[in-house]
């Protein structure tokens, strides 16, 4: 069979790029090389207990929010069941020994740091309105719609054009004085996995505004966004199939008097199928996809150069943990946990990206999230499921890259010590967990490698600094006919963001704006539930 497009990839944005072509009645074929779909947005299970590895959060699932707007707009919203974190903390920030719960609401949280801050709040006030300004301005762009609009945009996006080409490091010097303030401002960093100093202040302004109104959980945990989103797909008779790793993307050159370039036709499976289609849309990294699976030697000097030139965002170790305790008891809820040392933020995370993991005896930063606290329906009425993450330099494990499923000894007992470090600094950070531990997993880079199939290891994709967002990320169409690229690299990450990019792939191939394929429909609706309310 022929299909007229094939999708690369089963993450959030190949799985919306895919709903978004077959709505539009394109006959879509997904491909995905892992045994279960979903990319990072998969659940497994270990014990009996689910896990989501990369799926903590989300914003704006609110009525007429942007979220909720692409769920409904999708077709999907009524398959969705979410409950909302605790809006009273659904950030804790443990910041050496200081302490700070950050809630959900805009005008919450402002009041929250100015009574922490008192000497310091008028400047506070300041920043998270230019905040929320400028991300309200970057939100502008993709609706530019007419002649009217690209005569009034520079004016109506001006704060966003004052701003854009600043570090988050550098807006919140400008405008916050105190230290502490400045780093329970800039924490949310971590959603992107780069310091102050290297982040975007845009994008960390996108990031705060998804979530000023608080964050969400997936009940049933990401596997319940996948399966809506295959639901519909299946709906639109469009066909996904898992352990279908793709080898190759098959290019032919272009004929005419004025030829020149290549086009995709289709591409071909490890198992040696070839399948074709006029569209090829691939969900995997820039470097996945143009240096493995269309080869250097078809692509232009410019896009090599590009190539060579950008960089990943940084990898992870994620310790997966059960406890048979009282979870409540011993400090935990549905929100979030970041934990820090109390200093500048770019010193932290140059010693977390250093490459000998075991020098210290605890790691400098993570981030603890306790499932069955955020998803109570999860939870079997014994048994917690947590989730605590930290970031690393992926080159720590470049000597096992290229171990097969096998893994050598040496990874074994690296791991082992890896796992120890990494329960000790959760028992600094919750005391008395440790012997309610019943059992453990360590996922390393190696495990991104091996089920995400990401460069490095990535956990987000092209690394968002200055030089590589906006006009500066990669394109949507590339530069060989018929081939496009969605996903975390291309127009933003996380899961919205990723869910977003494969939306505006389909309207770059279909020629048509986003609010045209993502259209209000009143008969889909989200059912919210409080994670607190048992309590």
């Amino acid at each position: 069979m022929k299909y007229d497009a094939i999708i690369i990839g089963s993450g959030a944005g190949g799985l919306s790029c895919a709903l978004t072509l077959a709505k539009e009645g394109k006959k879509v074929l997904v491909l995905e090389q892992h045994y279960v779909a979903g990319g990072w947005c998969h659940s497994f299970k270990l014990k009996g207990h689910r896990y989501t590895p990369g799926i903590h959060y989300i914003g704006l699932l609110g009525e007429g929010e942007s979220t909720s707007e692409l769920y409904k707009g999708l077709g999907i919203a009524n398959d969705l069941e979410f409950y909302k974190m605790n809006e009273k903390a659904y950030e804790h920030c443990h910041i050496g020994e200081e302490r700070f719960d950050i809630p959900a609401g805009f005008d919450a949280f402002n009041e929250a740091m100015r009574e922490r801050f008192p000497h310091d709040k008028k400047n506070i006030t300041k920043y998270l309105k230019m905040v929320r300004t400028v991300s309200t301005q970057l939100q502008l762009i993709p609706k530019i719609n007419g002649f009217w609009d690209l005569i009034t945009i520079p004016w109506r996006t001006r704060y966003l054009g004052k701003y854009g080409l600043f570090s988050l490091k550098a807006i919140s010097n400008w405008f916050v004085k105190d230290d502490l303030a400045k780093i329970i401002l800039n924490i949310q960093a971590g959603d992107h996995g780069l310091p102050p100093a290297k982040a975007s202040f845009p994008l960390h302004a996108a990031v705060m505004e998804h979530y000023f109104a608080g964050g969400y959980y997936p009940k049933g945990g990401g596997e319940s966004i996948v399966n809506a989103m295959l639901k519909a797909i299946e709906k639109h008779e469009g066909d996904v199939w898992t352990s279908s790793a793709v080898k190759q993307i098959l290019l032919e050159d272009i004929v005419g008097d004025d030829a020149k370039g290549k086009k995709a036709v289709g591409v071909q499976l490890k198992d040696g199928e070839k399948i074709y289609a006029d569209i090829i849309v691939s969900n995997a990294d820039p470097q996945k996809t143009y240096d493995t699976l269309v080869g250097r030697e078809n692509l232009g000097a410019k896009l090599v150069e590009k190539l060579d030139a950008t960089t990943y965002s940084c990898s992870s170790l994620m310790l997966f943990v059960t406890i048979n305790a009282d979870a409540r008891a011993l400090g935990l809820d549905s929100g979030n946990i970041w934990v820090v040392p109390n200093k500048d933020m770019d010193e932290v995370y140059e010693e977390m990206m250093g490459t000998d993991l075991l020098e210290k005896e605890y790691f400098d930063g993570m981030f603890i999230s306790c499932t069955t606290l955020k998803d109570p329906s999860s939870f079997d009425g014994k048994n917690h499921v947590l989730e605590i993450i930290t970031y690393i330099n992926y080159d720590a494990f470049d000597e096992f890259k290229d171990e097969d499923k096998k893994r050598s000894d040496k990874y074994k007992e690296f791991k082992k010590a890896l796992e120890a470090k990494m329960i000790k600094s959760l028992e600094k950070a919750v005391p008395g967990i440790e012997k309610s531990i019943i059992h453990t997993n360590l996922a390393t880079p190696i495990t991104n490698d091996f089920y995400i199939n990401t460069t490095r290891g990535n956990v987000y994709g092209t690394a968002k600094n200055l030089q590589q967002i906006g006009p500066n990320a990669f394109k949507p169409k590339s530069e060989i006919e018929g081939l496009y690229l969605c996903g975390a690299s291309i127009l933003s990450h996380g899961v919205a963001g990723a869910s977003f990019s494969g939306v505006t792939t389909a309207g770059v191939i279909l020629g048509k704006r986003q609010d045209e394929l993502l259209v209000h429909d009143n008969s889909q609706n989200i059912k919210i539930y409080d994670a607190e309310a048992s309590v």
